[in-house]
């Protein structure tokens, strides 16, 4: 079985799969400062609770965290008696990277255009609304052309918080309206509604660039938060939060494939 692990700056997902069917999947909140020691028993108790104590035979991951790259890779060798293949541009992905810095992209970018390649061949848009909302544009021969950064919903949330005196947190959920009759409406007005606009603005204008136009361009939402907004629009075709791990499925078979492992 593969135990994949997606380490974000806000999250960490986890899921286990059995040939291709996942058998539980996690999410956890990222903690920079743990160490390999912590996160290796936390993996123990995750796969103890769900009775897959010694069912893992391959690890794989993806890393946009520096500080915990080796800390999960020593975290998976010392207690789950595995080395982990690191996800990146040095492996077969299926996927070409020609942005003008590739080493530049993401693990996390690059996993999710594996995936959206792999479920659906040809032209697509991938929206990851993580610590950053992300949109990544893939093309029909399988090239990660580029994309667009912005600042992720809870993030713009936070600031929101902590620079305005008078405004404080507010759950993040949609509005009952768009014109909020009291503060906390009015602001997850602004954050959902305002972020539903952003997707659906950028979007827009990344299917008037992409590269094959004319051709069906199928958008992607994954991220812990993108079912809040695919609730509210139209332009997602697909959203799953589990979409990286799915990437990273796709990544062990192909380079487990081409040595003979599976």
């Amino acid at each position: 079985m593969l135990l994949a692990i997606d380490i974000g700056n806000t999250n960490i997902t986890l899921g286990i799969c059995e040939g291709r069917v996942w058998l539980r999947q996690w999410r956890l909140l990222t903690a920079h400062e743990k160490t390999a020691d912590e996160y290796g028993i936390i993996l123990k108790a995750l796969l103890h609770d769900a009775d897959l104590d010694t069912a893992v035979t391959h690890i794989i991951f993806a890393s946009v965290v520096p500080a915990l790259t080796a800390t999960f890779a020593r975290a998976c060798r010392q207690y789950l008696g595995h080395t982990a293949l690191e996800a990146g541009l040095h492996l077969d992905t299926g996927i070409r990277v020609v942005t003008d810095v590739p080493a530049a992209v993401g693990a996390d970018r690059l996993v999710n255009a594996v995936a959206a390649y792999h479920l659906h061949p040809g032209p697509s848009i991938v929206v990851d609304m993580g610590t950053a909302t992300k949109f990544d544009v893939i093309s029909a021969a399988g090239e990660l052309v580029g994309g667009v950064i912005a600042p992720g919903l809870q993030l713009t949330a936070d600031a929101l918080a902590s620079r305005a005196a008078q405004l404080g947190q507010v759950a993040l959920e949609a509005p009952p309206h768009t014109i909020g009759r009291n503060t906390v409406q009015a602001m997850q007005s602004g954050l959902v509604y305002g972020y539903v606009s952003l997707c659906e603005g950028i979007v827009g204008r990344l299917l008037a660039e992409h590269p094959d136009q004319g051709q069906p361009i199928r958008v992607l939402g994954t991220g812990g938060l993108i079912q809040l907004i695919a609730n509210h629009t139209s332009i997602i075709d697909v959203a799953d939060p589990w979409l990286t791990l799915t990437g990273l499925r796709v990544i062990h078979e192909r380079v487990k494939g081409r040595q003979g492992e599976i």
